[in-house]
């Protein structure tokens, strides 16, 4: 599918919400095809983490964030308490795609704990959307952040080595350690970048490559 907001200065945006739809990029298909996925089922989001559709910490915390927004929306309940019983439910099956990745446990408990301060169900649902889809957007200015700031520690035809992916495809858009590549570029240096190849599913040289 095709996606007009995928970019962000530039930049892969790798998970957003959309239409009360999750729209992601198909991590596993790339550098060979640029390809959007779109989840309407939070156990779809579930597995398009346990599979690495989508990976990255702060890719991860978000996506199991929206997740909940979908399961908030797929839930039938009516009362305040049936909502965050199926949303616990949720978020257990969300937790154990992925139990070690710190941003998923974090989001995760983030979107709960604003849920229980809603007194309707209606109310839930529209916390828990808004929180969600805030938290995307603060990934993205913390990383366009630690890109300003990490800029300066670079010269003029300096040459950097970078590990694994932590650009655009590890975060919601723009980056961490990439990130600040992408700020020293953007304010002018030419610096050149080695990234290595990360087994076994070759993460630097297929995805940071690729964004490159």
């Amino acid at each position: 599918m095709q996606n007009n907001d995928i970019k962000i200065n530039n930049t892969l945006r790798t998970v957003e919400w959309k239409n009360n739809k999750v729209i992601m990029i198909e991590q596993t298909k790339l550098p060979n095809e640029l390809i959007f996925v779109e989840y309407d089922d939070f156990n779809q989001v579930a597995n398009a983490i346990k599979t690495l559709i989508v990976r990255g910490a702060p890719a991860i915390g978000v996506s199991g964030a929206f997740g909940l927004g979908l399961a908030a929306l797929q839930s039938k309940a009516t009362t305040k308490e049936e909502l965050l019983s199926d949303l616990e439910n949720a978020r257990k099956i969300l937790f154990a795609t992925r139990p070690t990745a710190v941003n998923l446990g974090w989001g995760l408990e983030k979107i709960m704990n604003v849920a229980k301060t809603g007194e309707t169900a209606e109310q839930i649902r529209e916390l828990v959307i808004s929180t969600a889809k805030k938290m995307a957007e603060e990934d993205i200015e913390i990383n366009k952040s630690m890109g300003k700031n990490g800029s300066v520690l670079f010269d003029d035809n300096d040459t950097i080595m970078t590990h694994c992916n932590a650009g655009a495809l590890a975060t919601v858009a723009y980056g961490t350690a990439l990130g600040v590549i992408r700020a020293t570029r953007e304010s002018g240096k030419n610096v050149k970048v080695i990234a290595t190849e990360t087994r076994p599913i070759q993460q630097g040289s297929r995805l940071t490559a690729f964004e490159l």
